[in-house]
């Protein structure tokens, strides 16, 4: 399978960014500020979008100082996207020229709908060529996140895409009502780590380097997600029926499928395409670590509704790994059923076609 190797990219690795997002108040402005205090934040560029007058004729992108840009013509899921690659775009020139930048974060407006966000990381060639995304940090505000995941679409969307979930304000709210919100997240999201950030604090360690995809480096939070599945039948053997059918949420749920047998690529990836032609607005995000025919290192893919990242070989299997393949699923108005009977028949179709090539690569009756 020659095109799951890691791209060249000779000495220079490609660069994480991280995307920070979270609905209006969750504190992301306060968390970034505390961040980037950090050394472990040195030679960051940072990207904040708010909203501001939008320009008929152009988008203004401002520096404000440093490597710190404000793209303010509007919400950047929407009308500023082509001023994102042209920040990124204009940051790798400056990388060219001698310019030292180790990370990007990219700070959303709260009412942003963080899908095409991502698909704008994953589709510009030049972006491809020079950045890489790192993961996706939700802050979710525990004084009122109830009440947003209720009322606001684009929240259950922040959230179920998180490859970290931050409860901000926990000082604030009551035990119980932050118990109640985590069991909610939980069910969201099952396989993003559900962590606390107070007056903004936390350390840096835990938000960035998600690195599933990055195959310089060990993943420590691969078995974490992709058990997903084992949490919510141990917790909640009967999950689909504990959410309030008029919640936002009700529509958008994940679950994880194993396999135990190497895959046949050729059958997965005719499934991917199938599914992300005819169904690509229901898929919020793929996540797999997949064990394949004839490979013997792990392989790992990453999808955003029509789009999906190429496909990476990993440098070795997580230790003590059992080596079974992984697809973790986040979908909105998709039930798991369908998606799981498509890469049965699909993945067992290739398996007869290699069969029948290994004989005298006819099928039968067409001699």
């Amino acid at each position: 399978m020659s095109d799951t190797a890691p791209r060249a990219s000779g000495a220079t690795l490609p660069i994480p960014v991280t995307v920070l997002t979270g609905f209006l108040g969750a504190g992301k402005t306060t968390l970034l500020n505390r961040l980037l205090k950090h050394p472990a934040l040195r030679d960051t560029a940072v990207l904040i979008n708010e909203f501001g007058e939008i320009g008929l004729d152009h988008l203004l992108v401002e520096r404000l100082d440093g490597d710190t840009v404000l793209l303010n013509a509007g919400c950047l899921c929407c009308t500023v996207r082509g001023d994102l690659v042209r920040a990124l775009r204009d940051l790798a020139a400056r990388i060219a020229k001698g310019h030292v930048i180790r990370r990007v974060v990219v700070e959303t407006t709260g009412l942003a709908d963080p899908a095409p966000i991502l698909q704008t990381l994953m589709s510009d060639p030049l972006v491809l060529s020079r950045y890489r995304l790192d993961g996706v940090v939700t802050l979710v505000d525990a004084a009122n996140g109830m009440a947003t995941l209720d009322a606001q679409p684009e929240a259950v969307k922040q959230a179920a895409v998180a490859d970290r979930l931050v409860l901000t304000k926990t000082d604030l709210t009551a035990p119980e009502q932050v118990a109640v919100l985590s069991a909610r997240l939980r069910g969201l999201n099952p396989g993003a780590p559900l962590l606390e950030a107070r007056q903004g604090e936390i350390a840096p360690d835990t938000l960035l380097d998600c690195g599933l995809y990055d195959a310089t480096r060990k993943h420590p939070d691969v078995r974490r997600w992709l058990d997903a599945e084992a949490w919510q039948a141990q917790e909640h053997p009967h999950h689909h029926h504990h959410h309030d059918p008029n919640r936002h949420d009700s529509r958008i749920h994940a679950f994880c499928l194993t396999f135990d047998a190497p895959l046949p690529w050729d059958g997965l990836a005719t499934w991917l395409e199938v599914l992300t032609m005819t169904r690509g607005e229901s898929v919020l995000r793929v996540k797999g670590l997949l064990n394949l025919e004839g490979e013997d290192r792990p392989v790992a893919i990453h999808g955003v509704q029509h789009l999906f990242h190429p496909p990476v070989k990993l440098e070795r299997w997580p230790e003590g790994d059992d080596r079974r393949s992984r697809l973790v699923f986040i979908l909105r108005d998709l039930d798991r059923a369908t998606v799981e009977r498509g890469l049965r028949a699909f993945a067992e179709s290739a398996r007869q076609q290699a069969v029948i090539a290994a004989g005298d690569g006819q099928p039968p009756g067409t001699g």
